[in-house]
């Protein structure tokens, strides 16, 4: 039976590896979809975690099973703290994204842990999750999937801006989403400013104290991947594959790296932006935290840009993923051909039952 309105909890872990995001929302529909945020928290990753979530991509399918199971009883634990500690009554489902091992939509692969049948015995909740998959068999990316949220909940926004592990574009053209990769952003520049034991960059300060590389820059922008047609996708292995060897044989310092990271990135977000003809520009994503890269791309862009408050900024993610898992229990599409590439469009997911 289709309702009006929902409260649920979406779930999200990204690839930067920051934490779990979890958003308590209450979605209505009338004519529209609108939306409140009524709780939100992010619980960072401990170092055994990151390190753990890091090496996944390198463990055979048995330990994967294990990480799997531990991830699954470790989310269990904090969906059920965040309820408890912030006296949530009503829940009409928890839906998660889990956290992406491997991502080779190519190879017909896609592995998100913590999207186990048991994870909605630990709750006690409906749960809906693994929204990948699907559409990675029906021949699409399997991502990006919150340009659906971006349609329905920011449609007042000409493009969409994620700045994440990756940074990410979404927008309407010839009546149709449009969504995709950009390039890597945070996954990068995490990785080399954790050398120096900082888990991020702050305000882009060390980045900003760096000179660019020309040749890692030039390097950079040829990449193949940049070539390319949407739909488009990238992920860890792409990064370990095609980035960080182009970086590591440089020896370069830290703060170059960095530098030379920020604006290869905004240069190619710029590029994007720029193909717009008129209209603005909706930027979130933790990236929106680092001022010296927002004023390289800034930099780089020729349309007006709009930051939303922090809430939306560091919940965005979590809030559509909730969204998604609504879609899904109303059997409605929430993952777009035109954005990942399917055979069409469809409902994706896994609905388990406590």
């Amino acid at each position: 039976m289709k309702m009006n309105s929902y409260n649920v909890i979406g779930v999200m872990s990204g690839t930067s590896l920051d934490g779990v995001d979890l958003c308590y929302v209450r979605f209505s529909f009338d004519t529209h979809w609108s939306f409140e945020i009524l709780k939100a928290e992010t619980i960072n990753y401990d170092d055994g975690w990151v390190e753990r979530l890091k090496e996944g991509i390198h463990l055979s399918k048995a330990s994967i099973d294990v990480l799997d199971e531990d991830y699954t009883n470790y989310l269990g634990r904090l969906i059920n703290n965040f309820i408890h500690k912030n006296d949530i009554l009503e829940v009409d489902a928890v839906c998660s994204h889990g956290h992406t091992v491997f991502h080779q939509p190519e190879n017909k692969l896609t592995v998100q842990i913590g999207n186990m049948a048991e994870l909605a015995t630990i709750i006690d909740q409906t749960l809906v999750c693994d929204f990948r998959v699907q559409d990675v068999m029906l021949d699409g990316q399997g991502a990006p999937l919150v340009p659906i949220g971006d349609k329905f909940l920011f449609h007042d926004y000409s493009f969409c801006l994620n700045l994440g592990g990756f940074a990410n574009a979404s927008y309407e053209q010839d009546s149709k989403r449009i969504a995709y990769d950009i390039c890597p952003v945070n996954i990068v520049l995490n990785h080399y400013v954790n050398i120096l034991g900082f888990n991020y960059d702050n305000n882009g300060e060390v980045a900003a104290s760096g000179t660019i590389n020309n040749h890692l820059f030039k390097s950079l922008n040829d990449l193949e991947f940049y070539k390319k047609s949407h739909p488009k996708s990238l992920g860890l292995e792409w990064v370990e594959l095609n980035v960080f060897p182009m970086i590591d044989v440089l020896n370069l310092q830290v703060k170059d790296v960095l530098r030379t990271v920020v604006e290869h990135a905004a240069f190619q977000i710029g590029v994007e932006i720029n193909k717009l003809q008129k209209g603005n520009v909706f930027i979130t994503g933790g990236g929106v935290f680092n001022s010296f890269l927002m004023g390289r791309i800034s930099y780089y862009s020729k349309r007006e840009i709009v930051i939303p408050s922090s809430e939306i900024i560091d919940y965005k993610e979590a809030l559509i993923f909730g969204f998604l898992g609504i879609l899904k229990l109303r059997d409605e599409v929430n993952c777009l051909s035109s954005v990942t590439g399917a055979n069409m469009d469809h409902s994706s997911g896994n609905i388990f039952y406590p």
